[in-house]
């Protein structure tokens, strides 16, 4: 009798430390939000106070960071595809799947690079231009991160067992991450690159 009740208590403490890692990364996630919430509207006053916004120094390219967004919103669809996977206790397609999503943040933030080189202005021409850097660049540094987090899960799923249709909270954690960047840079893509061309 306390046998079984010595093995059944490891189980509950363990899920419910699971339940407080996502917890944490969700409150740390709120307050990544708030950051980029103050971003936002700081760049909205300008752009309602100052008469030529964004200053004829500094042209907006479209038609990358158009290609860059579909890249990043179709990623969020292929990391939900590979934590489905292994609920289903697939490891393999798992890993698939989280290749796949890691690429395509590796492409994101390739373009974002070749988008920095040829745009023409820095960080200094003009207050556009520092809301511009500072942002993407802030957002793209958190592209990074999340980049390291599934290439994380991979590099852990080799140990046999680690991840399987019970314990996958670290899959689950770099998905809640990768959609946060998604929802971000979907609000981001609308205030610089779609208001301004209008």
């Amino acid at each position: 009798m306390q046998g079984t009740v010595d093995s059944a208590t490891p189980t509950v403490v363990h899920e419910e430390h699971q339940d407080l890692r996502v917890l944490g990364l969700l409150t740390f996630l709120a307050s990544e939000f708030l950051m980029f919430a103050g971003f936002f509207a700081v760049f909205l006053v300008f752009r309602s106070s100052i008469a030529e916004w964004p200053p004829k120094e500094t042209e907006v390219e479209l038609l990358l960071p158009a290609v860059n967004t579909v890249i990043l919103v179709s990623s969020s669809l292929v990391i939900n595809l590979g934590t489905k996977a292994i609920k289903q206790n697939d490891l393999a397609k798992m890993r698939l799947w989280f290749g796949i999503t890691a690429a395509m943040g590796a492409v994101f933030l390739v373009g974002q690079v070749y988008e920095y080189l040829t745009l023409g202005y820095g960080l200094k021409t003009n207050l556009f231009s520092n809301c511009f850097y500072l942002m993407t660049g802030f957002h793209g540094a958190h592209v990074f991160i999340g980049l390291l987090l599934i290439l994380g899960v991979l590099w852990r799923s080799r140990r046999a067992g680690h991840y399987n249709d019970i314990t996958h909270t670290g899959p689950e954690m770099a998905e809640i991450y990768w959609h946060f960047v998604d929802v971000v840079w979907i609000v981001l893509f609308t205030l610089i690159y779609v208001l301004t061309l209008f």
